[in-house]
């Protein structure tokens, strides 16, 4: 069988295994988030914390606790690195240096998780399991909660509550993530991904002398960096090593991981608002996306000119042998079009319009289907802009799902739209502008361009993939990238409990023969639209001035 076949049969079989998922996987989210009853693990964890899990939250205090957990864990993380030489389980590695320390504590807690180092050199088991992975379900978790409120805010009448964060939180990791980790880290054990506790070993006898490898709890931290859009991966080489991710059944299962909460989310936000159709609209927006994006890097990277591409069946250059240009293309898209960032295969690699796909992918705000929560919420944000678009098309007050949008409602959407762009356009205008950033890069001209475009919306985006080439363990880029992943990732949040707060003061205005059919295709079709004229308008500039460039002169 040819590759090109290959990879659409590789398609088919992630969309049916999505496709059978969905409604279970949807239903049972939303059965947790609406539950009134609190498991035994629960109550302790409730008491242990000081938290009464019934108190309802107005958007206001429900932000505070969100930051407050999110301080706390930036905190813990940074200085259970800054001790790691002394702490057991370390390998000999030394303390993490304060930049770098605190730019992956920010990292791993706003659900990011870029790296400016080497997993397999820097990190302990300890750190790597109490500290890393620990974060990779919780970051997960709060974003489905913030997701939750938004939801909440769309459903309640004439109310200032939005449920409980603590409670929230608890239950995305109680009831969701750690058991649906648990059951994939079983299965990619049986795929031959590592799972141990051992020390370093020396391998082989090379001309060059010998290779180290160390061991560690690979599997169980690959499963919930993919189930919950991580990405942080035990090995530099991330999920293109074969002790993460061994073959192509593993590969596309990991895919699977990625986008099987994201996608299902919008069944637990039709069941929320008590109309399932309007989930399907969402869901068809974002797929029809992920769908497009998908065909498009298939086409680039198999679009080969020349005998040497030609004999490897496509782009192979920065791929992995074992899975193809098809499934790399798969792989890369729903990495990116997620808040994952796991890579099978290097961005920088691609060819010049492939890079700058992936770059695209996250300029759209990782919305389709985005991040364990920050997806819906980021597409029910959009949402509300295109309801607004349409009522000043047809001279109608906008409403949402019962809601008005008024003038608060929309200064809220706006701002959150523009926060991260403004973080990526800047930030990568100073590194470009001043003398010392561009020499991180590897490469001249508009790859280097790229690189550093790329390593802003990745942390803006709270993505956490790199363009290969950029030396980012500079204090420069430790700083700033740290910067742009905590305004990138908390920013957005106060916006969403705002609006969500604001929706749930009012009361719902009654279904009329004007009033707009938002689960209907015509707004899937405007959604759609508004998606990629918004974001095309945004980046088209700088897009031009690093891939569209580079992918013209190639």
């Amino acid at each position: 069988m040819g590759p090109v076949p290959a990879g659409v049969l590789q398609l088919l079989a992630l969309v049916a295994a999505l496709a059978l998922a969905y409604v279970p996987a949807g239903t049972y989210m939303a059965r947790v988030y609406s539950s009134k009853r609190h498991l035994r693990m629960e109550r302790w964890i409730y008491r242990a914390i000081g938290a009464d899990p019934d108190t309802e939250m107005t958007w206001t205090a429900y932000l505070r606790a969100l930051l407050a957990f999110s301080v706390v864990g930036v905190l813990f993380l940074y200085l259970l690195m800054r001790l790691q030489g002394v702490l057991p389980g370390s390998l000999g590695f030394a303390s993490v240096d304060p930049a770098q320390s605190f730019n992956t504590a920010v990292s791993f807690v706003t659900n990011t998780n870029w790296q400016s180092y080497y997993g397999e050199q820097t990190m302990g088991h300890v750190v790597q399991t109490a500290g890393l992975a620990v974060q990779n379900f919780l970051s997960a978790a709060v974003g489905m909660a913030v997701a939750v409120a938004l939801v909440r805010g769309f459903a309640c009448s004439r109310t200032g509550g939005l449920g409980n964060f603590w409670a929230d939180l608890v239950r995305g990791t109680v009831r969701i993530l750690v058991p649906a980790a648990a059951v994939a880290a079983v299965v990619l054990v049986a795929c031959g991904v590592i799972q141990n506790f051992s020390g370093i070993h020396e391998v082989g006898q090379f001309t060059g002398g010998s290779q180290q490898w160390n061991g560690g709890a690979v599997a169980s931290q690959e499963a919930i960096k993919e189930l919950g859009t991580n990405g942080g991966g035990y090995f530099n080489a991330n999920s293109a090593h074969p002790f993460e991710n061994p073959g192509p059944f593993s590969n596309l299962f990991e895919i699977f991981l990625i986008l099987v909460i994201p996608f299902s989310l919008t069944r637990t936000f039709g069941v929320l608002v008590g109309n399932v159709r309007q989930g399907h609209a969402i869901l068809a927006t974002m797929f029809t996306i992920w769908l497009g994006f998908v065909a498009l890097m298939m086409w680039t990277e198999f679009a080969h000119h020349g005998p040497a591409l030609e004999a490897a069946g496509g782009a192979m250059e920065g791929k992995e042998v074992r899975f193809g240009v098809g499934s790399s293309s798969i792989f890369a898209v729903s990495t990116t079009l997620t808040s994952t960032g796991a890579v099978d295969s290097f961005h920088s690699s691609f060819t010049g319009l492939g890079g700058g796909l992936t770059m695209l992918s996250m300029m759209l705000g990782e919305i389709a289907p985005g991040g364990t929560g920050s997806g819906l919420y980021g597409m029910l944000i959009l949402a509300v802009i295109a309801v607004f678009v349409a009522g000043l098309m047809v001279g109608r007050t906008p409403e949402y799902l019962g809601k008005k949008i008024g003038t608060r409602e929309m200064k809220l959407a706006a701002c959150y739209i523009l926060i991260t762009p403004a973080l990526v356009l800047v930030l990568t205008a100073a590194s470009v502008a001043l003398p010392t950033p561009p020499h991180s890069t590897l490469n001249p001209g508009a790859n280097g361009f790229s690189e550093i475009l790329y390593a802003f919306t990745s942390a803006a985006n709270n993505n956490g993939s790199a363009f290969g080439g950029l030396n980012a363990n500079t204090d420069w880029f430790n700083t700033t990238t740290a910067l742009a992943m905590l305004l990138g990732r908390l920013l957005p949040m106060v916006f969403v409990l705002a609006l969500a707060g604001s929706l749930a003061g009012q009361r719902p205005v009654p279904v009329t023969v004007g009033t707009l059919r938002t689960e209907k295709p015509l707004f899937t079709g405007l959604l759609v639209g508004a998606v990629l004229i918004i974001t095309g308008l945004t980046y088209f500039p700088a897009l031009a001035l690093g891939p569209l460039a580079e992918g013209l002169a190639s």
